[in-house]
């Protein structure tokens, strides 16, 4: 193997610690070898978090990046050392501690300064910035000195800038008991995020939680005695007497080291970069607050991270580019939610505003739309920032209702949860659990979560088919109780399902030790999170699930690729693509489950059903099945399940369409796709329903012009006929809105969600789900159907793989020195010509002679006292 490039990073921010991290889980074959230049005595922290470092003394809460990232071998991070200059010619860069340094590839990540503005006295002992640690830690320092000398008097504190990080400041010195005031020469607190309603709604509410607020205010000087910050001097002569002043401007790109080197730069700062983040220099990058793309420099840390990953992509071959940046912002300052998006200021021609705005709760709400008022542009929102995880995504598409109903107070009813029922509806079946049983294991007992209420009421441990319902009880009533409600996966996982697909999908981690390292919270998974991660990764083609990691992740049932039973056998379920079978298929499953002994059923999906299965025998059963054409029906996963459907016009006399023929085409295009909960699909030939299609995920009805689309239908706990998607669609455009939105269900469901509830929580319900996959809303019309190709294209037997896989057999025993051996503990009754499970009852009769059982093989057993014996 060759020996790895090297990259240089110059910078220790919160970008350079993404670069960082993105090429060590990326670049698996070590083809570089990284060192960072962090100018500051310390590894990279989160900067955003800044004021956080005044409710803790130890800086280190802040670190990024875990141990073992600093430990590579591949990562060298150089705390304290700057690079003093560049020489491109040679490709080195010379360090403040006097040496030279060789570099392949050169990534300038130094950020920004903070700006001072150039007023007088700012030298003044008092006055300070508010960008790192060293200057926070100096902060507080000198605050909490000047409360020590003087313990009577209280500390004044004066901030210049009222943007975000003036406000964060302003927050900052309240949480050092210092009174606060800030100054703002704009017309209005933050002025690049709101408008000047939104200033104002803004400025009250910072003004009730103590905070003097001077906007249209220009700071001319910082006024001492001798030599210490006595206060400021406004432009008209007012004096504000202060102890401290913070200045709080903006920043500045720190370009120096590239304008010395000859690279191009901003008309207002910032190395000049193109798509892929590359200077003039193609062997220098820059990301970014240094970086200037397209005229622009961005102060966010996202589009940092951004440029991050686009360019360890392009290092490692790939072809990524500047997605661009996202400037809408969502932010607690000083305990006041304040957000904006989009078009906030309604620049677009035509642009019309839809304002609530209530003084006395102090909240601010501004939606800007269209000129026909459907498509949202953007929007403010100050004092309740609720809609904003909504609102966004939804910028630059068609609203599904009134846009006033976004942003207006909900009335009474809107408050009501839908699983808002009465106490003594149950809930749970299976264990008996009442509506009013989970509601007081919240309210009196105290569970704080699902998996407690679980613990504590049982509702959900059986065939958990409730969950999701149970999962609504619970999030309403702590939300009566004033709980916050969580959407984390697990205690190790503060993402959703949802977001964690996403971030596993961005990322491309394929291991579980990598997931819960980088997305994760700690710990090392459990078995809610880590059924999780395998589904996702099976969702995304990473491979066999019996393979390497991914085995030990899966649920029982995935584990053996088979249904455990109530007694501790398989049931065995080869796929019948929709319900067709030839004779000699029918031949081959009834001579293995007569030569195992298997009890047979046709189910409900027209496949066939053979239960009683040892563990061992598995292999042994899919071999014959396997070599006679037939592959896993997948009914052990959440995954498809079957395709049923009637004869059609085949054989019907009323039939309009071939549904056998599309049940067919649409199970083997499906088979093998995992999703968060089982898929089933019905295909009828006319409209007398005998498929029974509506009371599935996806139902296709056939019509005189084509078909008709159904989704979101369910039998199970809570039957439900599913909506009409679609109508008189051709075979191509079926196929196609089928693949969208079950791609689309996949991606964003959150864990056990199946297609019905998924539909019934999707903000905009069925109309915004035709929006997303028929009118490509959402702009990821291209990529679902990516997806779905990738997934029709890589679609491999699962059993057959495992045959064929000596590693993978070795799994599929019970016992070690007696594979072959029958097991004496599976003890059967026969019935109607066919074995099944004893009961226990019947185990009690069978040891007082009264019943005969059978094992496997269908030998008499016999049970005497704690003896159970097959008898020859």
């Amino acid at each position: 193997m060759s020996e790895p490039q090297h990259v240089v990073v110059v910078g220790g921010g919160m970008v350079a610690h993404r670069f960082v991290e993105a090429l060590r889980e990326r670049d698996t074959d070590g083809r570089w070898r990284v060192t960072v230049l962090a100018e500051e005595p310390r590894p990279p922290y989160d900067r955003v978090a800044l004021t956080t470092y005044f409710t803790g003394r130890d800086p280190e809460d802040l670190n990024l990046g875990e141990a073992h990232l600093w430990a590579d071998p591949l990562v060298r991070l150089r705390k304290g050392v700057a690079a003093t200059s560049i020489n491109k010619d040679s490709k080195q860069i010379r360090l403040s501690t006097g040496e030279t340094l060789d570099y392949d590839h050169l990534v300038l990540a130094t950020g920004s300064f903070a700006a001072v503005p150039p007023v007088r006295g700012t030298d003044h002992r008092g006055c300070f910035v508010y960008r790192t640690i060293d200057d926070v830690a100096d902060l507080r320092g000198y605050v909490e000195q000047l409360r020590t000398d003087r313990p009577d008097h209280v500390v004044r504190g004066l901030v210049v800038g009222g943007g975000l990080l003036g406000l964060e400041a302003a927050g900052a010195l309240q949480a050092l008991g210092a009174e606060s005031t800030v100054v703002e020469f704009a017309p209005r607190l933050m002025p690049l995020q709101v408008d000047p309603a939104g200033g104002e709604a803004l400025a009250r509410l910072i003004g009730r939680l103590g905070v003097d607020v001077r906007v249209g205010a220009a700071t001319e000087a910082v006024l001492a005695k001798q030599g210490v910050v006595s206060g400021v001097r406004l432009a008209g002569g007012e004096r504000i007497a202060t102890d401290v002043v913070v200045f709080a401007t903006g920043v500045r790109p720190r370009d120096e080291l590239a304008r010395e080197a000859g690279l191009p730069v901003g008309e207002r700062g910032g190395v000049v970069v193109d798509g892929a983040c590359a200077t003039d220099d193609p062997a220098i990058s820059a990301i970014g607050e240094v970086a200037c793309v397209e005229g622009a420099v961005w102060g966010l840390v996202a589009p940092g991270y951004a440029m991050a990953e686009v360019t360890v992509d392009r290092l490692l071959g790939g072809s990524g580019t500047f997605p661009g940046a996202d400037a809408s912002t969502k932010l607690k300052l000083l305990g006041v939610d304040v957000a904006s998006f989009g078009d906030a200021f309604a620049t677009a021609p035509g642009a019309l505003e839809v304002v609530w705005s209530d003084s006395v709760a102090g909240v601010y709400k501004k939606l800007v739309v269209s000129d026909d008022a459907q498509t949202l542009l953007g929007g403010i929102l100050v004092g309740d920032a609720a809609a904003y995880a909504a609102l966004r995504p939804m910028v630059g598409r068609l609203l599904p209702g009134d846009p006033s109903s976004y942003i207006a107070p909900e009335s009474t009813g809107a408050q009501v949860d839908s699983a808002d029922l009465p106490d003594d509806v149950g809930v749970c079946s299976c264990n008996n659990v009442t509506a009013g049983a989970v509601r007081a294991a919240v309210a009196e007992q105290g569970c704080c979560s699902l998996t407690e209420v679980k613990a504590c009421t049982k509702a959900g441990t059986s065939c958990g088919s409730c969950l999701p319902l149970v999962k609504k009880l619970v999030e309403t009533e702590q939300r009566r109780a004033g709980i916050e409600v969580s959407t984390a996966l697990c205690e190790h996982f503060a993402l959703s399902r949802a977001e964690l697909f996403d971030a596993v999908r961005v990322t491309g981690l394929t291991s579980f030790t990598d997931i819960v390292h980088r997305h994760g919270v700690g710990g090392n998974g459990c078995d809610i999170c880590k059924p999780v991660v395998a589904s996702i990764l099976a969702s995304l083609g990473s491979g066999h699930i019996l393979a390497g990691e991914q085995a030990a992740l899966q649920d029982t049932n995935d584990h053996l690729l088979a249904n455990l039973q109530k007694d501790g056998t398989y049931s065995v379920v080869p796929r019948v693509p929709g319900g067709e079978i030839t004779p000699d298929g029918l031949i081959v499953i009834g001579e293995v489950a007569r030569d195992f002994g298997l009890y047979t059923k046709i189910t409900g999906g027209q496949r066939i059903d053979m239960f009683g299965a040892r563990v061992d025998q598995l292999p042994l059963i899919w071999r014959r099945l396997v070599d006679a054409g037939f592959e896993s029906g997948h009914a052990y996963g959440k995954s498809l399940r079957t395709v049923k459907s009637c004869v059609g016009q085949t054989w019907c006399r009323y039939g309009v369409q071939d549904s056998v023929a599309m049940a067919v085409l649409l199970e083997l295009r499906y088979r093998g796709l995992r999703s968060p909960h089982k898929l089933k699909l019905g295909v009828s030939g006319c409209a007398r329903e005998c498929a029974e299609a509506r009371g599935k995920d996806v139902g296709v009805i056939a019509t005189e012009n084509g078909w008709n689309l159904y989704v979101g239908g369910n039998g199970g706990f809570t039957p439900r006929h599913a909506d009409l998607l679609a109508e008189d669609l051709d075979d191509e455009t079926l196929v196609r809105t089928i693949d969208r939105f079950f791609m689309y269900y996949v991606r964003t469901a959150d864990r056990l969600q199946r297609t019905a509830a998924w539909l019934a929580d999707l903000d905009g319900g069925v109309e915004q789900l035709r929006r997303v996959v028929l009118d490509d809303a959402l702009g990821i019309a291209a990529d679902l159907d990516a997806a779905m190709e990738a997934h029709v294209s890589t679609y491999s037997d699962e059993w057959r793989d495992v045959l064929e896989d000596p590693e993978k057999l070795a799994r599929f025993s019970s016992f070690v020195n007696a594979q072959e051996t029958s097991d004496p503990s599976l003890q059967y009754v026969l019935e109607r010509g066919q074995a099944r499970p004893a009961t226990a009852d019947e185990r009690v009769a069978a040891a007082r002679g009264e019943v005969e059982l059978v094992d496997s093989e269908r030998r008499p057993v016999v049970i005497a006292g704690d003896r159970i014996a097959v008898r020859s």
